[in-house]
């Protein structure tokens, strides 16, 4: 049996964005040829599909107009990776994915971002893409919900043992749906009281001070945990 740690990335490996929700509503702009009115609020732990379906249903636009917001959202994902607009480390990253590496685990990402966006996120912030298996990791550009990553990562992995690291109550409620255990991590836009509420195993303020009682956590987990 194979142990995976299924990351996110936003608020978990990485910091969020002050301004990331706005690549969304000008890529949607940028796709339908001609400015919209405000951006969607509260975007935190939703997928890139999720966040474009929903911006696009708000202001009355048509569905179709997914596929092509999603190509601008990847180019302008790259524009601002290539100019140097980098995200930063949350603490203890390095360190984390060393130590689960070090047990034999298997570092992957289970976020809502596209691959290549993830990708620019993560080594711009100073992390090596090979510290990643990116057969084995799962990315929200299309999906609607975030549960149907944690379904297909079930899936696909029925008697691996999978554990999910993230930093919002979504990702919490996308593991319980497949049955995945859950640690929370409050580097991101939830306290350490909020991510509690959850159904989490763990929660831990940061990876820097945690890494040691996530590591127990995981080798607490015996078996893999069955869909409900």
């Amino acid at each position: 049996m194979t142990t995976y740690i299924l990351w996110d990335v936003d608020g978990t490996l990485v910091r969020n964005g002050k301004d990331a929700g706005n690549l969304y509503h000008e890529a949607v702009e940028l796709a339908l040829g001609r400015p919209i009115a405000n951006r969607l609020p509260n975007t935190h732990g939703k997928t890139d599909g999720q966040i474009l379906r929903e911006t696009l249903a708000a202001h009355g636009l048509p569905a179709d107009l997914h596929s092509s917001a999603s190509t601008h959202l990847d180019e302008l994902s790259r524009q601002r990776h290539e100019a140097g607009n980098h995200r930063e480390l949350c603490p203890g990253v390095h360190e984390a994915l060393a130590a689960t590496a070090a047990r034999g685990w298997v570092n992957c990402l289970l976020t809502g971002n596209s691959a290549l966006r993830s990708r620019y996120k993560v080594t711009g912030a100073g992390v090596d893409a090979n510290a990643f298996d990116w057969t084995h990791s799962w990315f929200g550009e299309v999906s609607p919900v975030r549960s149907e990553l944690t379904l297909r990562a079930r899936a696909e992995l029925p008697d691996d043992r999978l554990v999910i690291v993230g930093d919002t109550l979504n990702d919490d409620a996308a593991a319980a749906v497949a049955g995945i255990p859950f640690i929370g991590v409050a580097t991101g836009v939830f306290t350490s009281d909020e991510l509690r509420t959850t159904g989490a195993i763990l929660v831990i303020d940061d990876l820097a001070h945690g890494l040691a009682e996530l590591l127990d956590a995981v080798d607490g987990i015996r078996t893999p945990v069955s869909t409900p």
